[in-house]
């Protein structure tokens, strides 16, 4: 008897040391290194409550987070919207002591730095620069500190806006699901940039077969993602108000639809921003700024088209970017404009969100990153 209940209690002792906690990670605009610029929060997934853990001061504008990934690390865009500044900077997370703690900064190769990207390997950073639009390729050691760049891309031309579209405005930084291909949304001059990417050379950016994919004329490509079955891609065009789906192979995309992210009732000044989708592919969600201050919500039908679901208010202004946790049941948007973020609670059978809980104030807060411990 003695030995079964020693069994169960390294049993349940093991149980208790496995448990894992959820952390959210903040970029803002903070404009200001005596403010704080990133915060860390700790999700209660039973209740959907967001609780602070810490925060970090001296950097200016950590705008856009991203992890390695194995989770040790955080890569933001620094000195964003800082004339003739930009950079890229890496800080070490701690969950068992709470602490986050700056290790280096590069230049990062162009004004404006907007979208950071880690490769699978955790051996290789993007980053993409939207006021001059360029890329910028970056090695990382074993210890999360970012090296000298390698490769920049800079690229110049527009399209038909003259305010919006007078050059080229790179706005993200994406990998595709085998890490072969990085494709760049060209805000600027409606391309998608594509690149091979093979991480085995000392400059891995090389010419893809497609160079790029033409998207509608002032449409202005911004974010993009991938469906988990590796055959559909998304593409959100902020200056249209749309997503155009396409069907993905080998480094090359194919357009199968283009809908609007916005009601009806819209008929101009969009601001779509980010998008995304939930883990068992059957969702996809984009945020609207502007008057909107929204997500929009679709779901996605086998042959990658989709159809729209409904409209979920943020609960504040200007949702830049949000996220959705691994298991797909809570997705937390950022309200720039407002200074807080959202928590909502996800339907995993009609997509629909429910809102559970709200952070409290972060200047400008941006960038939303969460991850399991």
């Amino acid at each position: 008897m003695k030995r079964v209940i020693s069994v169960m209690l390294v049993i349940l002792s093991g149980i208790k040391l496995s448990a894992q906690d959820t952390y959210v990670f903040f970029g803002s605009f903070n404009r200001d290194k005596e403010k704080d610029g990133i915060y860390v929060y700790k999700l209660n997934t039973d209740k959907g409550k967001l609780s602070k853990v810490t925060s970090l001061k001296g950097i200016v504008n950590p705008s856009f987070l991203t992890l390695s990934p194995n989770g040790k690390y955080i890569f933001a865009c620094t000195e964003s919207k800082t004339k003739n500044g930009g950079s890229v900077s890496s800080f070490e997370f701690n969950p068992e002591k709470k602490s986050l703690t700056f290790i280096n900064s590069q230049k990062s190769g162009g004004e404006n730095p907007v979208y950071v990207s880690a490769h699978k390997n955790g051996k290789w950073l993007m980053v993409g620069n939207y006021t001059e639009g360029s890329t910028s390729v970056y090695p990382l050691t074993e210890h999360g500190r970012i090296e000298s760049s390698v490769q920049n891309f800079q690229f110049s031309e527009g399209s038909i806006d003259p305010d919006r579209q007078d050059r080229a405005h790179i706005h993200s930084t994406v990998f595709s699901p085998d890490y072969n291909y990085v494709f760049l949304p060209d805000l600027g001059a409606d391309k998608i940039r594509a690149y091979k990417f093979d991480s085995n050379k000392p400059e891995p950016l090389q010419a893809a077969e497609v160079p790029f994919t033409p998207t509608t004329p002032g449409s202005g490509p911004r974010h993009f993602t991938f469906h988990p079955n590796g055959k559909f891609a998304y593409c959100i065009e902020e200056m249209a108000g749309a997503v155009s789906a396409y069907a993905y192979e080998n480094g090359i995309l194919k357009s199968i639809q283009r809908m609007n992210t916005h009601s009806d009732e819209t008929k101009d000044n969009f601001e779509s921003s980010d998008i995304h989708i939930s883990p068992d592919g059957r969702f996809l969600y984009a945020s609207n700024r502007g008057g909107e201050n929204n997500i929009a919500i679709f779901s996605i039908q086998n042959d990658g088209t989709l159809k729209t679901v409904g409209y979920q208010p943020t609960g504040g202004k200007h949702p830049r970017v949000f996220a959705i946790d691994s298991t797909g049941k809570f997705l937390i948007a950022t309200n720039a404009g407002s200074g807080n973020a959202t928590v909502f609670k996800r339907d995993p059978e009609t997509g629909l969100l429910k809102k559970t809980g709200k952070s409290g104030r972060m200047e400008s807060v941006s960038s939303v990153q969460i991850r399991k411990y």
